[in-house]
């Protein structure tokens, strides 16, 4: 069985955006300097851009290239929460990936639980809660999860199997991330992922974290052999194809174009797979979940970024997925 995207040799000039200010510029970095590799493979002429804190600079540089589709690679605030999506808006370039609201939206975990549950899917119990007020008492019942409203890849996630004041108080005095955390009941289980392509899902991934199998945070997502990934995922036939179309809805729920990810946590105890957020700018390095996944469908790393800004520009015809082995388990 095959399924159909699109690409198209026509040669673009592309400027590829990397770098940016948030706690993720290292990992945008090397998806930028990946992407600016397989674009010029793929035959396009591109003009690889580090994003810093002045944003006229970055502007100029737009201007001076004159690209005719920009490659957004910038990770985190400032690069997939819309603000750099309205600049582009503002200069009339094309872009990859998605638009000002769906990005802002996705960035900010409180909206985008919202839209998920305002269009019936699956997230954990949850509240938003005050540094001061988390002082004071327990958001939900041990365990449960504390995380940023607007950081990604786990920044400033923390895990409270037990309920600590102690341990309140010092996540409380030592939080940099806004005037707000948001709490949502820990799910046990299995780390999942889905990419979607388009209108494509791509493959269910499980994510284990080498040490033990524990907390897939910043170091297991980026550091050598931090995890490993299994594609396809071993799990009940039922549950890969949940998976598969809830991240769909998801992507459409939120608006997203291009690609985007949603990760999920599946506890086999009870069958409960919930999403935990959508990503709209999916890490970019060639071992990435998002290229992975792709590769593991018959599509080449620079075939997909290749096929990332023709989508950005409107120029799609058919681009073949190969199907994957079966690995359902009862």
């Amino acid at each position: 069985m095959t399924q159909h995207l699109s690409s198209s040799p026509t040669s673009q000039s592309v400027a590829v955006l990397m770098g940016g200010t948030s706690s993720e510029r290292s990992v945008s970095l090397s998806s930028g300097k990946a992407v600016t590799a397989a674009l010029k493979e793929a035959g396009h002429h591109v003009h690889a851009l580090d994003v810093g804190p002045d944003i006229t600079t970055t502007i100029a540089a737009l201007k001076a290239c004159r690209p005719t589709v920009v490659f957004n690679a910038l990770h985190g605030p400032g690069g997939e929460d819309g603000a750099i999506q309205g600049v582009l808006e503002w200069l009339g370039l094309p872009y990859t990936h998605s638009g000002i609201l769906a990005s802002a939206i996705a960035m900010n975990k409180a909206t985008t639980r919202m839209a998920l549950q305002a269009a019936g899917l699956p997230v954990a119990e949850g509240c938003l809660i005050t540094p001061a007020a988390l002082i004071d008492h327990a958001p939900l019942p041990a365990p449960y999860v504390l995380k940023p409203v607007a950081e990604g890849s786990s920044v400033g996630v923390h895990i409270l199997h037990q309920d600590d004041e102690s341990t309140r108080r010092t996540i409380a005095e030592s939080w940099t991330y806004g005037p707000q955390i948001l709490a949502e009941h820990f799910i046990p289980g299995r780390e999942l992922t889905v990419a979607v392509l388009g209108d494509t899902p791509l493959a269910v991934t499980e994510i284990l974290p080498q040490e033990g199998g524990g907390f897939y945070d910043f170091a297991a997502k980026y550091q050598a052999n931090g995890s490993r990934h299994i594609i396809p995922a071993p799990l009940p036939a039922s549950i890969t194809e949940r998976a598969l179309t809830l991240a769909c809805q998801a992507h459409h729920a939120l608006g997203c174009k291009g690609a985007s990810r949603t990760d999920y946590r599946y506890d086999e105890q009870t069958h409960q797979l919930v999403i935990l957020e959508v990503n709209t700018q999916p890490g970019m390095t060639a071992t990435s979940l998002l290229p992975e996944q792709a590769t593991a469908r018959g599509v080449s790393y620079p075939q997909l970024c290749d096929w990332l800004i023709k989508d950005a520009l409107g120029q799609t015809s058919p681009l073949t997925f190969t199907s994957l082995p079966s690995t359902h388990t009862a």
